[in-house]
């Protein structure tokens, strides 16, 4: 717990030591926060690096906030579970969440699993399920990273 506690505070150290507008480092860690809850397992942080370069936001704070996104993998089963039932009652119709986990093995043989069109029948309800999700986290996360940001700047001016 004392590593994960270092680890977070390192991290919070690098954000605020960051020479860029408060808008940008904003985007940055609200990007990283959106790519972060997609499944997009190993390519999140080239996403987010990505989207950040396009959208001219700080690249190195959508990282961050990727790579603290990982810490919720020990939650991340019923992260996806959510998403995908927030998902999958979205492309029901009429509107329905999915079936209980104990039945969904007996439909689905694990050969299954590695077949294309498994992605447009699961993955594809987990991938809008979690950009339904990140989206106000997105936001949210913007919107409380930019007033600190300011206030931030506002106190360091108040010093000079």
């Amino acid at each position: 717990m004392k590593v994960l506690v270092e680890f977070v505070k390192k991290e919070f150290r690098k954000l605020l030591s960051l020479k860029d507008t408060p808008h940008a480092v904003a985007g940055g860690l609200a990007i990283g926060v959106l790519i972060g809850f997609t499944p997009l397992f190993g390519i999140k942080t080239l996403l987010a690096l990505g989207l950040a370069w396009l959208v001219r936001c700080n690249p190195i704070a959508a990282v961050i906030a990727v790579s603290l996104h990982d810490l919720l993998i020990p939650v991340a089963p019923f992260m996806l579970r959510l998403e995908y039932d927030v998902g999958y009652w979205l492309f029901s119709h009429p509107h329905h969440f999915p079936p209980r986990l104990e039945h969904l093995g007996e439909h689905l043989p694990i050969a299954k699993l590695l077949e294309w069109t498994t992605f447009l029948n699961l993955g594809l309800p987990v991938l809008v399920g979690s950009l339904i999700i990140s989206v106000p986290l997105a936001v949210a996360t913007y919107f409380c990273a930019l007033a600190f940001m300011n206030a931030r700047a506002k106190r360091q001016e108040a010093k000079i």
